[in-house]
Order: structure tokens, then C-alpha cells, then sequence
């Protein structure tokens, strides 16, 4: 009799650890890809606008700050897509996918006419501001013309669900990539006043982000309509009129994470706005943070959003092991990748800050907030791919909660304290921090949000395993 070593069973473990982040990797790559090609386009608005001048910047920034809340909030209320196709995809009920699209496009068209109209709203928020006229001027027509894009870009985000739920990530990826290239040109002919066009300085960037929500859509619906991977779920074979009962459903299950993201890009976005009482130079330079981070941002928010499908569909399949499995993988992963991130953006922030701005002011304050971005990109990466994982177990409502918490009762009062020092406080410092001290928040904040999530994910996937034991035979 043959006693089998210890060694191969390790090595077993070791081989499904590689695989499964194979297979991971595979599917995020191409997200991660278009991800970075949409956070390219904001980070053109704000390079390109810097250099027309600093008042095109702030206008740019502060318009940006209202549009980056709506839109992250809109992306997290459609993201309800994601874990009911990949369900079904797991469960091999192919035929319940084209029902499902057909009514979450109906949710978004509603959805997105509702966002276009609190945005334009929101705007009265810059008439209480002490701006230069500008800067204001700026700031409100950036949000009105790209409003005019949001029922647009909801739609796109339930495509962009389907696709992703169905393991077609590549064509994601090449929209991206044209749109991209596209809202560079846009900018370059709009911003400067190019080959005859009107200077339009910041508000060029408006124009050129509502034309390129337009273009994902209608490159994305021309890529589907050709690709044979799409056929056996072609959503659009028949007319179907709103349902009730399904949008509704899928509304529920989307709000509560429409909030978490609201609760994360307000607590970022919102301080553009309490920061402006310093001047354009700390807008600018809290914008050039915020920017870079959401570029690298995207690395684990990439990881996150494959890791939705793969513990999705592996729950739709039955396998709650193997869900449980794909989650502790796809968080490790994302950690791990983030600690390299941090490591890169620490010893190279003041030349990133210069590559924004020649103003060397801007660049030295920018310089400063992205050591504190450094500190918290492994808590921020650990709380996306916590957050997604619980997504894919079509749980949502808890992660909301966290989210509210980490963000709005830790994380704002206390940014408001430092950065603000407000007179009636019993303790605060002897000077504002200004947008340091919100950032030094933002630290806390992701760090209550990281370590309460990853306890939710451990207690969801012991549920699961447990009820699918009480369930076997």
C-alpha cells in the first residue's frame, strides 16, 4: 500500500490557488483595461483643462465633483445586473438572461432621467459657494451638459453587466479604448478651439464627456449585435413592455448598492466642495489626488467586479465551497496588488503631481495628499473586493450599512474636524488642515469599512455552506 505524501496534497492547493487567479485574471484584465480608459477620460478632462488654466481646473473639478457622485451612484444602482445573469449563467438557465436585460433597461432608461434631473438641481449648490465667477460658471455647465449622458450611460451599464456576467469582457475593453481616443480629440479640438471649433476651455470637457457616453452605448449594442458569443441571450429578439414586478426586484436588489457607492464617492467628491473656501490651489490639488487614485483604483475594482461573476456563478451552479473559495482568492489578490500600488505611488507622488499641473504651488500640495492616498490603498482594496464577493451572494444591504458608517460617521465629521477646524469643536488643531486633513479621514474611514466587510464575507459564506450542507442528501 502507497502512502501518499503531504507534499502533493499542498501542492493540489497551491495548483487550484494558481488556477483560480488564472481565471480570475482572464476575465478582469479586459475590464481593467476599459476600466483604466474611463478613469483616462477624466484624467484628461482634469490635464487638459489644467493647462488651458487654473480656473478651468477648479470649474472642471468642482462641476466633476457633482457628476462623479451621480455617476458612481448610478453605476452601483445598475450593478444589480451583474449578480442575476451570472446566477443564471452559473445555473445553466440561459433563457431567463434576455428577460432580465430587457427589464433592467428599462430600469436604467427611468433611472437615468431621474439622475439627469437631480444633477442639473445640484447645481444650486455652487450658488452658496464664495466662487470666482468663472469658476462657477465653469463648474454649472460642466454638470448640465453631461447630465444629458446619464440615461445614456445607465443603459450602457446594463450591457456592460451582461456582457461581463457572460465572461465577454474584451469587447468592454475595445469600446473603452475607441472612446477614449475619441474624448482626447474631443477635448484637444473643444478646450483649445482646434481646426476652427470655438475655445471653450473647461466647458469643452462637458461636450466631450456627454458625446463619449453616447458613443459606449451605441459601440457596445453594434459589437453585441455581431458576436456570436451573444446569440443564445439576445435580449433584444422581441419587444417587452416594463414589468412591474422585475424592475422592482431588480431595483432592490440595485439601490442598496447605488447607496454604498454613494456613501464612498460623496466622501471623496464632497470635499472638493468643503475645500473650496481656500482657494482654486486646494480644489486642484485635491482633484489631482483623487484623480490618480481612481486611476489606480481601478485595479481592484477590476479584481472586484470579475470576482462578483466568478463567486456568482458559482452559487448559481450550487457550489457555495467553491464561492467561498473564489472569494478568499480574489480579496488576497487584490490586497496583495494593491501593497505593490501603494509602495509606487509613495515614492513617486511629486512626479505624478507634476504631470497633472505646471503650477508648482498645486503640485506641491497634490505632492502631499497622495502620500496620504498611499496609505490607504490596501484598506481601499480590500473593502472593493470584500464588498463585490458579498455582491456576487446577492447581499446587499449590509454592505450599504457598513459603508454609510465608515464614511459618513467616521470618516466626514472627523475630515470635517481636521480639515476645517471649525470654532465651536472643543478640540481641534490650532490651523485648518485643509484638504490633508480630510484625507487623513479618508484613512480612517476605509480602514472601519475594510475590516467590517471582510468579517460580513466570512459570516456570509459560512451561511451558505451551512444551509447547502442541510441541504445535501
Amino acid at each position: 500500500m502507497t502512502v501518499l505524501p503531504v507534499f502533493p496534497l499542498q501542492h493540489t492547493r497551491s495548483a487550484r490557488i494558481q488556477t483560480e487567479i488564472t481565471a480570475l485574471w482572464q476575465l478582469a484584465w479586459p475590464i481593467l483595461v476599459g476600466q483604466l480608459a474611463n478613469v483616462g477620460m477624466a484624467v484628461a478632462d482634469v490635464s487638459m483643462a489644467g493647462h488651458a488654466s487654473a480656473q478651468d481646473l477648479a470649474g472642471v473639478a468642482l462641476g466633476s465633483s457633482i457628476w462623479m457622485i451621480v455617476v458612481v451612484t448610478l453605476m452601483g444602482i445598475m450593478m444589480s445586473v451583474n449578480p442575476t445573469v451570472a446566477h443564471y449563467v452559473g445555473a445553466g438557465q440561459f433563457d431567463r438572461v434576455p428577460h432580465v436585460v430587457r427589464q433592467a433597461l428599462w430600469k436604467g432608461l427611468g433611472v437615468g432621467v431621474v439622475a439627469a434631473m437631480l444633477a442639473n438641481a445640484s447645481v444650486l449648490v455652487f450658488d452658496q459657494m464664495s466662487l470666482e465667477p468663472m469658476v462657477h460658471d465653469i463648474a454649472v455647465r460642466f454638470v448640465q451638459i453631461t447630465s444629458v449622458g446619464l440615461p445614456a450611460f445607465a443603459c450602457y451599464r446594463v450591457l456592460y453587466g451582461y456582457s461581463a456576467s457572460l465572461n465577454q469582457t474584451k469587447p468592454i475593453m475595445a469600446i473603452s479604448l475607441v472612446a477614449l481616443l475619441l474624448n482626447v480629440a474631443l477635448n484637444w479640438l473643444l478646450i483649445f478651439g482646434h481646426w476652427g471649433l470655438p475655445k471653450l476651455g473647461g466647458v469643452g470637457c462637458a461636450w466631450a464627456t456627454m458625446l463619449c457616453l453616447w458613443f459606449n452605448l451605441g459601440g457596445l449594442l453594434w459589437w453585441m449585435r455581431r458576436s456570436a458569443a451573444y446569440r443564445s441571450t439576445w435580449p433584444f429578439g422581441k419587444f417587452e413592455a416594463p414589468h412591474r414586478e422585475k424592475v422592482r426586484s431588480l431595483l432592490k436588489l440595485g439601490l442598496p448598492i447605488g447607496v454604498t457607492y454613494f456613501a464612498e464617492s460623496s466622501a471623496f467628491s464632497l470635499i472638493a466642495l468643503l475645500v473650496a473656501k481656500f482657494g482654486s490651489t486646494q480644489v486642484a490639488a485635491h482633484q489631482i489626488a483623487l484623480n490618480f487614485s481612481s486611476l489606480v483604483f481601478m485595479l481592484p475594482l477590476s479584481l472586484g467586479i470579475a470576482l462578483l461573476t466568478r463567486v456568482g456563478q458559482a452559487l448559481g451552479a450550487g457550489d457555495a465551497q467553491a464561492a467561498r473559495f473564489r472569494s478568499a482568492v480574489g480579496v488576497a489578490t487584490s490586497v496583495g496588488l494593491a501593497g505593490v500600488s501603494a509602495l509606487l505611488m509613495a515614492l513617486f507622488n511629486r512626479e505624478i503631481a507634476m504631470a497633472y499641473t505646471s503650477d508648482t504651488t498645486v503640485a506641491s500640495v497634490a505632492a502631499g495628499l497622495l502620500l496620504m492616498a498611499a496609505l490607504f490603498q490596501v484598506s481601499d482594496a480590500a473593502q472593493v473586493s470584500t464588498s463585490c464577493a458579498i455582491r456576487g451572494y446577492k447581499v446587499t444591504r449590509a454592505p450599504m450599512v457598513i459603508h454609510l458608517t465608515a464614511f459618513w460617521v467616521f470618516s466626514l465629521p472627523l475630515g470635517c474636524a481636521l480639515g476645517l477646524a471649525p470654532d465651536w469643536l472643543p478640540w481641534r488643531p490650532e490651523q485648518p488642515m485643509q484638504a490633508q486633513g480630510f484625507w487623513i479621514a479618508l484613512v480612517v474611514g476605509l480602514t472601519v469599512a475594510a475590516v467590517s466587510l471582510a468579517f460580513l464575507l466570512r459570516q456570509v459564506a459560512l451561511r451558505h455552506l451551512h444551509l447547502q450542507t442541510m441541504l445535501e442528501p
